[in-house]
């Protein structure tokens, strides 16, 4: 069901999580295009081997998930010195992380946390998919801290308006976990455990638990009656819908 690792993480010495979307079967018997949507963590990190893959990727377009603080506070990464349009799209507003863990009840990872984002309203998400709708020519990477939690749901609403079957959105939600051992390693020797954290309790932060995605689906499912009514109740029409569609299915 899902391509293996190798061909879908792009393997970074500096950036963890960094993978295309491409191949999945999508609606109409027509499949997602490789090289166009990637999804990644953060990229100021990224060391001069690095940079010189990244700009073969030819990406143009990058859709910031980080709040404004987080993204002054870690820096934009390298894209913006090629040319690439910067967007900063806040799923979670500046103070909201407190907001949020008050309205869940609780600060772990989980389908009901993901739900909650959908509190702050609706703008990030018509914004986000009109600039979906855009990229009919050129490649996009849209990314979070650590590109598993805002990026997971972001790309769970693309996938599921491409027409992707459920199970290959949480199989695609799941191969974050593989990448977490890379990113413990380059953590433990180049910024050093965060204070209190020894080497098992980072690899559990940075990872995700696999049912969350699709708790998430079904809370959309109970309230709205799935993800693209959710989007359509907010008012991302048919035809924004189906302009994504041309710009990512082949």
């Amino acid at each position: 069901m899902i391509e293996d690792y190798t061909d879908r993480h792009i393997p970074f010495e500096g950036c963890f999580n960094f993978r295309d979307i491409g191949g999945y079967p999508a609606g109409d018997g027509r499949r997602v295009r490789w090289g166009r949507y990637y999804r990644a963590g953060r990229q100021d990190r990224m060391t001069e081997a690095d940079l010189a893959r990244l700009k073969d990727l030819g990406i143009r377009t990058q859709i910031d998930l980080r709040r404004p603080d987080e993204a002054a506070e870690q820096g934009r990464g390298p894209l913006p010195e090629f040319g690439v349009t910067y967007h900063n799209i806040p799923v979670i507003p500046e103070g909201g992380t407190d907001q949020l863990s008050r309205l869940v009840g609780d600060t772990g990872i989980s389908g009901r946390r993901y739900l909650g984002y959908l509190e702050f309203g609706p703008e990030s998400w018509r914004r986000m998919f009109e600039l979906f709708a855009e990229a009919a020519h050129h490649p996009i990477v849209i990314h979070c801290t650590a590109g598993k939690d805002r990026t997971g749901v972001s790309t769970a609403f693309l996938l599921s308006v491409l027409g992707v079957d459920r199970a290959v959105i949480e199989a695609d939600y799941a191969l974050t976990n593989r990448d977490v051992p890379r990113q413990v390693d380059f953590v433990e020797r180049h910024v050093g455990l965060p204070p209190g954290m020894d080497r098992a309790a980072l690899t559990h932060a940075a990872g995700i638990p696999e049912e969350a995605i699709g708790d998430f689906l079904d809370g959309l499912e109970a309230r709205w009656g799935g993800p693209l009514e959710y989007l359509r109740s907010i008012g991302i029409e048919d035809d924004l819908m189906a302009a994504v569609r041309e710009a990512f299915l082949e």
